[in-house]
């Protein structure tokens, strides 16, 4: 039986089905699997605090209960900061549908005229000359607040999940590593694993800090810059850029469509993409030198690897893939042995 396996073609398509399979459970599972890994990935952040409580001889648990709870107030005080302009944006919703009403109203002469060369096109094909577009119009609901209380033991669950996962990775992720080297290899690999699991904790851990920093250059800019042109809510903008620029792409995206669309509201003519402008500006200089310069100092991967890594693990769990996509990404590098970290860290913390 064991020479079926011993069948290049055989193990190949085993490979593929567990890796569809896997696939599969991860996607179905995200509501689980998605909390779990960002708990894990913050631990990793979050380890060199942890180690410093431990080192003025608070036990680990007590340590990991500090940082999680310093964690926590943190996330509070952001999204008390946030607050005031989840409400301005809710309050300006009238007004933001009619500017986009304006906009429709303005272009629906070009749509009507394609349209029409729609239809030609359709009957000189020998179709009925019916579109989709010409059938009933009407725009999804807005979600209603049984819809709000369905999601909400869901949003609470993954919440629990997060926090639980990550208390007890804090608690217990020295174990974690160990145990982890002693099954993963052999008895005479078992050090050299323990050295790349600690290995990706200070890579991810410098990763994180630079990334905030830069974030938070960011946000600070932005606030300051908005703040100059008149711009209402300017500080919570700030902390907004701040955010978003953890999800690579996708989260400049979604700021600039904010900004544009508050800068409608706010100003007009040419001011009201001033705003987005800023933005885009900013954002350019950060990902174009800043970013480059500071992160590729200690982290030298492919940006083709990064990309599909950030598209990959979008597909996967949305917005929280985006955040961990570049920790995955190094933990497997490291942990293949595709590059060696610890001489760029060496040159970092000496030149610093």
């Amino acid at each position: 039986m064991h020479r079926h396996f011993e069948d290049p073609a055989i193990r190949v398509s085993l490979l593929l089905i567990a890796t569809v399979l896997t696939l599969g459970a991860l996607k179905i599972s995200a509501d689980i699997f998605a909390p779990v890994v960002l708990a894990v990935v913050t631990g990793i952040f979050l380890a060199p605090v942890t180690d410093f409580f431990e080192k003025m001889g608070i036990p680990a648990r007590f340590a990991a209960v500090i940082v999680l709870v310093m964690g926590l107030a943190l996330l509070g005080f952001i999204m008390f900061l946030i607050e005031p302009m989840i409400w301005t944006i809710a309050e300006a919703l009238p007004q933001i549908r009619l500017e986009i009403r304006a906009w429709i109203y303005e272009l629906r002469g070009l749509i009507r005229g394609l349209d029409e060369v729609n239809r030609e096109v359709e009957e000189a094909l020998g179709g009925n000359g019916t579109s989709a577009a010409n059938g009933e119009e009407g725009a999804s609901p807005m979600p209603d607040m049984s819809t709000a209380l369905f999601l909400a033991p869901v949003i609470l669950m993954q919440a629990l999940i997060f926090v639980g996962t990550l208390f007890f990775f804090l608690m217990t992720r020295k174990n974690i590593y160990r145990w982890l080297s002693r099954y993963i290899g052999t008895e005479a690999d078992t050090e050299i694993i323990l050295g790349r699991f600690t290995a990706v904790e200070r890579l991810v851990s410098h990763y994180f800090v630079t990334i905030s920093s830069i974030n938070a250059g960011l946000g600070v800019s932005l606030g300051a810059l908005l703040m100059a042109i008149g711009m209402p809510g300017a500080l919570i903008w700030g902390v907004a850029a701040f955010l978003l620029n953890f999800i690579l792409y996708l989260g400049p995206v979604i700021l600039v469509g904010a900004l544009l669309v508050s800068g409608i509201v706010v100003f007009d003519g040419i001011m009201s993409v001033v705003p987005a402008a800023i933005f885009l500006c900013l954002n350019m200089i950060e990902g174009q030198f800043l970013t480059p310069a500071l992160v590729g100092r200690f982290i030298s991967v492919n940006p083709l690897l990064i990309f599909v890594s950030l598209v990959f693990w979008l597909w996967l769990w949305g917005p929280i893939g985006g955040i961990i996509a570049i920790p995955l990404l190094v933990f497997i590098l490291v942990m293949l042995d595709i590059f060696d970290p610890e001489e760029d860290l060496a040159e970092v913390e000496t030149e610093t």
